[in-house]
C-alpha cells in the first residue's frame, strides 16, 4: 500500500462531539455542519455516520451533553456533604471556576441557540428548573424558609446568568478574593478562614 493511500484512523463519537460543540460555541448552530466537522478532523463525512444517524442525531447529542455538564454537575455541587451554608455555597461557586464542571461558553451559546429553537428554548426552562431547584434545596437543608431560599436562589441564578451573558472578564485573582463576599452576600452569613481556603486551594489558589 502507497504511503498515500494509508486509510485515515476514525474518529470516536466523542471526537465528532467535542468539534461540534467547539463549532457551536465558536459560530453559532448553523455553523454546525457534517462537511466543516469533517474538515476540522481531517476525515470523510463517511466516518460521521458511524456514530450519528444524521446532523439533528448530532445536535440532540449537543444538547444532551450540555444538560448532563452544565445542568448535571450543577445539581450535584449543590447536593454535596456540607457542614454549614457557607460550605455548600463555596461547592456551588466551584463550578464557575472549574471547566469540567461548568462550561460558561457553551452555557452562553446553547442559550443563544434557544431564541430561535422552541423546542431548545423548553429544555432551557426545564435545566433551569432543576438548578432552581437544587440550590433552593440546599438552603432549605439549613433551615431557610421556602421563601427566603427562593429570593436567594433567584439572585444566584440570575447574577450568574448575567455574567456569563455579559462575557465578563476579570482577573482570575481578583475573582478568587471576591468569592467569599459573594458567599456572604448570598447567606447571610460569614465564611470561615478554613472554608475559604479550602475552596482556594481546590480551584488553584
Amino acid at each position: 500500500m502507497a504511503k498515500n493511500d494509508i486509510p485515515r484512523p476514525r474518529a470516536s463519537e466523542r471526537m465528532w462531539l467535542d468539534a461540534a460543540l467547539e463549532l457551536l460555541i465558536t459560530v453559532g448552530v448553523d455553523g454546525v455542519k457534517i462537511m466543516p466537522l469533517a474538515n476540522h478532523l481531517g476525515l470523510t463525512r463517511t466516518g460521521f455516520y458511524h456514530h450519528f444517524r444524521d446532523r439533528e442525531a448530532l445536535l440532540d447529542a449537543m444538547i444532551k451533553r450540555w444538560e448532563d455538564k452544565n445542568t448535571g454537575n450543577l445539581v450535584a455541587q449543590c447536593a454535596l456533604y456540607a457542614e454549614t451554608i457557607c460550605e455548600a455555597m463555596f461547592n456551588l461557586q466551584d463550578c464557575w471556576f472549574q471547566k469540567d464542571l461548568f462550561d460558561a461558553q457553551l452555557d452562553r451559546a446553547i442559550r443563544n441557540w434557544a431564541d430561535h429553537d422552541a423546542d431548545l428554548e423548553r429544555r432551557v426552562e426545564a435545566a433551569d428548573a432543576q438548578r432552581k431547584a437544587a440550590i433552593k434545596t440546599m438552603f432549605e437543608r439549613f433551615d431557610y424558609s421556602p421563601d427566603d431560599a427562593e429570593v436567594r436562589t433567584m439572585a444566584i441564578l440570575y447574577t450568574q446568568v448575567g455574567y456569563i451573558a455579559m462575557e465578563i472578564k476579570e482577573d482570575p485573582i481578583g475573582r478568587i478574593d471576591r468569592v467569599p463576599l459573594y458567599v456572604e452576600l448570598f447567606t447571610g452569613q460569614s465564611p470561615s478562614e478554613n472554608e475559604i481556603r479550602r475552596f482556594r486551594a481546590r480551584n488553584g489558589y
